[in-house]
């Protein structure tokens, strides 16, 4: 029992940490639009946000994918606790880090007229793109420390580097902002990212992984397999985009650009502050799931255990975006986009599924599979964009929604089907028995707020947030022992 106690509270540990530091990051990433939006102005956070996207852009292509293949290949080593294994791996990534952010920046380097032409019409910013170049080396440099510290799974440095790496970059920008206007746009951005490598060096070099010399063999070996993983997530991520933009096209052209507006507005809410439990638990989850990868029957157990804390931590959440989503987009946004209410609900549902998706997926990854990540993708996308199309045609903004949800329920039986043929997967009683309750209860949520009248949907949401809750905490409680662990803090303190 101990055991199992201790597979889950490790779960939740990282989770609760990992995901402190999102909702920080995410209050660093609003202070730092609101001063941009007061220093600068709407020009200039304009000017800002292109360049950001831009170099963004340019720095997932020129990548590889090295910072999501490569978290296999550290956490496998690792995991052998040989030392000249961890390091060799690790001396080979490195290596590869380099040499992808040169390249990065070299082709920023040479693409800097095109880029400036292609961003804002004209050639002035060229020199702009020039300086900004080297954030593309700084970056990958950063990205590949982050991975040696996912990849070892230092929970603590990870989140101390990325909290530090936030606040650092917010101290720098205001002075240069305030003082130079649009002209600091450019060094903020440059000594931001100059800190985020200083501060992910300090935590890596305090895991004293011993240096090594590779010979070309060993590198080769070594490096091709990350790289062949990391391309081809790479060519995903740039399909993903497009998909995103053709979507972003067509509805323009059939509805307009506010309807852009109120979609780019939506899935804001539900990528960033659903999204930001995801991204907390993937940084912990991968790395695990990749250590136990040549074992079907612990990655059963670990892809399990990690469904059942994601789909307990997200119930609740999802039911209370579900009844007061209305005042929440009055809050974050304005009255003027209010009419994107119905697509988040539906869209809201179909969390519940990528919830599912997200921790099966996963399993492609740590397993190596390239092959069959890429092809995974390409269908998914293929059919989300097929059904986006569909849905928006025939029922607006709501139908985008409703495409949502269908798209993550195929998603995931086709994954579902295929970890279990492929990697002898199922799911146990326990997930089954959560998702059904709290799937059942967001359902009662999702009619009393789309059909019943206002005081009847806030009465039986609010009885229904209650229950979902109160489920979760117990659950929780059998898994992690909470109130064991509370007991225990308690006495020592007394």
């Amino acid at each position: 029992m101990k055991e199992k106690h201790s597979s889950y509270q490790q779960i939740f540990k990282a989770t609760s940490i990992l995901g402190s530091v999102q909702v920080f990051n995410i209050i660093i990433s609003v202070l730092r639009s609101k001063i941009v939006a007061v220093l600068l102005g709407p020009a200039g956070m304009g000017i800002v946000s292109i360049f950001t996207s831009t170099i963004g852009l340019l720095g997932q292509i020129t990548n590889l994918g090295l910072g999501t293949s490569a978290v296999k290949n550290i956490s496998k080593a690792s995991e052998t606790n040989d030392q000249e294994k961890l390091a060799k791996t690790a001396t080979v990534f490195r290596k590869l880090v380099w040499i992808t952010g040169l390249f990065g920046f070299v082709v920023a380097l040479i693409l800097s007229p095109f880029l400036s032409e292609i961003s804002f019409g004209n050639k002035k910013y060229t020199f702009a793109f020039v300086l900004l170049s080297i954030t593309l080396l700084f970056t990958q440099v950063s990205t590949g420390q982050n991975v040696i510290l996912q990849g070892m799974r230092k929970i603590q440095y990870m989140a101390k580097a990325s909290a530090l790496g936030a606040l650092l970059g917010l101290i720098i920008s205001i002075p240069m902002y305030y003082y130079w206007k649009e002209d600091g746009i450019v060094p903020a951005m440059i000594l931001s990212s100059i800190s985020i490598v200083v501060i992910s060096s300090y935590y890596v070099k305090k895991i004293a992984i011993p240096s090594i010399s590779v010979n070309s063999s060993d590198f080769k070996s070594e490096g091709m397999d990350m790289l062949r993983m990391g391309f081809l997530i790479s060519f995903s991520s740039i399909i993903l985009l497009i998909v995103g933009y053709i979507v972003r096209i067509y509805i323009n052209k059939i509805g307009g650009i506010k309807d852009v507006g109120l979609y780019t507005a939506g899935f804001a809410i539900i990528n960033t502050y659903v999204g930001m439990v995801f991204t907390a638990m993937a940084s912990d989850y991968y790395p695990r799931l990749a250590s136990v990868s040549d074992d079907n029957i612990k990655t059963k157990k670990t892809i399990n255990e990690q469904a059942e804390i994601a789909i307990l931590i997200l119930s609740p959440i999802l039911v209370v975006f579900l009844v007061f989503i209305h005042w929440g987009i009055i809050l974050l946004y304005s009255n003027d986009f209010i009419e994107v209410i119905p697509m988040v609900h539906w869209a809201t549902l179909g969390v519940f599924f990528k919830a599912l998706s997200w921790t099966i997926a996963f399993l492609f990854l740590a397993k190596g599979a390239s092959k069959v990540y890429f092809w995974n993708e390409v269908i998914v996308n293929t059919y989300m964009l097929i059904l986006n199309m569909l849905g928006y045609y025939y029922y607006g903004l709501t139908g985008l929604g409703i495409s949502f949800l269908i798209s993550y329920f195929l998603y995931f039986i086709q994954v579902f089907f295929i970890c279990k043929i492929f990697y002898e997967f199922d799911f146990n009683k326990e997930i089954i028995k959560i998702f059904s309750i709290q799937f059942t209860l967001a359902l009662f949520s999702f009619i009393a707020v789309y059909f019943c009248n206002i005081y009847v949907a806030y009465s039986v949401g609010l009885l229904i947030i209650l229950v979902s809750s109160c489920f979760s905490l117990n659950e929780l409680d059998k898994k992690l022992d909470i109130k064991g662990i509370i007991s225990n803090k308690f006495k020592k303190k007394f």
